[in-house]
């Protein structure tokens, strides 16, 4: 329990990366458009975000609303402008029809990224079986964290299954980091982290206004400080 566990926070702009840095975040999670649920931010807004802040960043590669691909080969256009303002880590994750993994979808991101690490977001809340999809991707290559409620519903409704995979860390699929975020408050800190959960996503959390307003330093600071230094 003396690892620091780690802390991201969803931003939006410069504003949101430096308040979100001062309140002791971790990580950035770059997103635009929250209304569809977080979409690919542009090259720009990457590159003034990589030169305000120094901590890690991690962005969104996601061009619409779901869990389908799309056009695929776009995805893999978009990437590179993003490499080369600054990125280095990603978010992506992709669902055929069936709610199974689109693994060829995955495995034509991946290969652009060459190596770069990246998490495999909430699509996994949404699969048929997030299990199965854990094998087919356990030994993906850049893949370390698993985005995760536990749930579509969120923590909440998904607890025990955050608990139950939390205890399975090191077997095949489940040797990712388990980054829990999606409707998570402060309460639900101390069973996860007695669980061994060691990393945190917030992203309306840190917005006490709501999602019109910047992110708050305080706001960030008393996730801080619940999860410790």
């Amino acid at each position: 329990m003396s690892k620091r566990a780690v802390l991201e926070v969803i931003a939006l702009d410069v504003e949101d990366a430096v308040a979100a840095q001062a309140g002791g975040a971790d990580r950035l999670e770059l997103v635009t458009d929250m209304a569809a649920d977080g979409l690919t931010p542009p090259a720009a807004t990457v590159a003034a975000i990589r030169a305000a802040v120094d901590i890690d960043l991690r962005v969104m590669l996601r061009l619409a609303d779901g869990f389908a691909a799309g056009d695929a080969e776009r995805l893999t256009r978009v990437a590179g402008p993003l490499r080369e303002a600054g990125a280095t880590e990603f978010v992506l994750g992709f669902l055929d029809p069936a709610g199974d993994v689109d693994l060829h979808a995955v495995e034509r991101v991946a290969a652009v990224l060459d190596g770069c690490r990246w998490t495999f977001h909430r699509a996994i809340d949404h699969a048929a079986n997030r299990d199965a999809l854990r094998k087919q991707l356990a030994d993906f290559p850049g893949l370390d964290t698993y985005l995760t409620a536990g749930s579509a519903a969120g923590v909440d409704e998904g607890m025990a299954v955050l608990l139950a995979e939390a205890r399975r860390r090191g077997e095949q699929g489940y040797e990712q980091q388990l980054l829990v975020g999606g409707g998570l408050r402060l309460e639900h800190v101390p069973d996860l982290r007695a669980a061994g959960v060691d990393a945190f996503h917030i992203g309306g959390a840190a917005r006490p206004a709501g999602w019109d307003a910047p992110v708050s330093a305080d706001a960030v600071g008393e996730w801080r400080r619940v999860l410790g230094d």
